[in-house]
């Protein structure tokens, strides 16, 4: 282990457990060694597809109801 690597550990093991688990799921990631973050499921992929064709299709919901959507989360 190189010593910048070593000096990295042992900064993290002074974070609370929920960074140093972040961090180790970077570290996984970059070594290829990491688990997806989220499993689509069952529905999630038929529903992805679903969106994808209506994309191909560029049938896009209109300006105005993307801005009621929008409208409901901007402050």
């Amino acid at each position: 282990m190189t010593k910048l690597l070593d000096r990295a550990i042992e900064a993290a093991r002074e974070l609370p457990a929920e960074m140093q688990d972040e961090i180790a799921r970077v570290v996984l990631t970059l070594v290829g060694k990491g688990e997806p973050v989220h499993q689509l499921t069952a529905d999630e992929v038929v529903s992805f597809a679903k969106s994808l064709d209506q994309a191909a299709r560029r049938e896009f919901a209109p300006a105005e109801q993307v801005a009621a959507i929008w409208s409901k989360y901007a402050q």
